[in-house]
């Protein structure tokens, strides 16, 4: 009897495994057809070694200060330059990747988190409930996200830290509506009735059968709001609101050459071709996920 009934387990466990890999094959193969997606990696990955790598590849101190050399333009000693105070360009660029990306990182992660939660909450429960989350996100929503982010940064005061939490509260209303409109159809299934049928908890049943199964939006959601909070973050820098000086921040580049666009306009373009090219290659990452994990896409 006890090998009778370990039997059908084991053969549930053997079938699961090539079917996870097949899928990942499947996604895979997506993705790799897709060159615009490859493209947008390619930017990406680069990115990220690059900021990794900062202290032991930037050329010179990002904020050392050599008044002499000031409004170089690119040459062999300082290849993309140096700014009004005689900043190596390249330097201040490989540092500022740092904090672009842990800004767009940490406050995507952040807003994730809280938005899944309430937006699983609310599509799970509904009613009141339902009404209450989303009434609130309306609200967020109402506000363009650089006011909204103007606005906290101004009752919290200007810091990497503050940038970081203004923008993952705008965050938080996308990834809840996402993630609802996801819940609802889930809940909806056959195995989920099934399972509350066999008396499961309500967390047993949100976390281990109907997140895992609504994953795909909110990778697609978070890849391509990284995008949208790098640019808001150098914005909200540019504007004197962000990351502060002498720490360097692509913004804050930004802010410092847009007095000397005639006389050296390296100082500005520099940085905007950066911000520029990483925010496409997110974008461009962003639709290819979105396109491979689509099951409605076929080719």
């Amino acid at each position: 009897m006890g090998q009778q009934q370990l039997q059908p387990n084991i053969n549930i466990s053997l079938t699961e495994k090539p079917v996870k890999k097949s899928r990942w094959l499947a996604f895979m193969k997506k993705l790799a057809k897709n060159k615009a997606a490859i493209a947008g990696a390619i930017v990406v990955l680069t990115v990220f070694i690059l900021a990794i790598l900062a202290p032991w590849i930037a050329p010179y101190d990002p904020t050392h200060i050599e008044m002499s050399k000031k409004f170089q333009g690119p040459s062999a000693e300082h290849w993309l330059g140096t700014d009004d105070k005689g900043r190596d360009i390249l330097s201040r660029l490989l540092y500022g990747s740092r904090i672009s990306l842990t800004v767009g990182i940490l406050s995507t992660l952040l807003g994730a988190i809280v938005g899944v939660v309430l937006g699983i909450v609310a599509g799970y429960y509904g009613k009141w409930i339902d009404s209450l989350i989303m009434r609130f996100c309306d609200v967020l929503l109402a506000f363009p996200g650089i006011l909204l982010a103007l606005a906290i940064i101004s009752i919290l005061g200007p810091s990497t830290a503050n940038t970081i939490i203004a923008i993952a509260i705008f965050a938080v209303p996308t990834f809840a509506r996402i993630v609802r409109g996801s819940t609802l159809g889930v809940k909806k299934l056959e195995y989920v009735d099934a399972i509350r049928a066999m008396g499961s908890r309500d967390s047993r049943i949100i976390f281990k059968h109907i997140l895992p199964n609504i994953t795909s939006p909110i990778i697609v959601q978070a890849t391509l709001y990284i995008a949208s909070a790098i640019i808001t973050a150098s914005a909200l820098s540019f504007l004197g609101l962000g990351t502060q000086p002498p720490t360097p921040e692509w913004g804050t580049m930004l802010a410092n050459g847009r007095s000397y666009l005639a006389q050296a306009p390296h100082i500005t373009l520099f940085p905007g071709l950066v911000i520029l090219l990483v925010v496409v290659g997110f974008n461009l990452f962003g639709d290819g996920l979105r396109d491979a994990l689509d099951p409605k896409t076929k080719k």
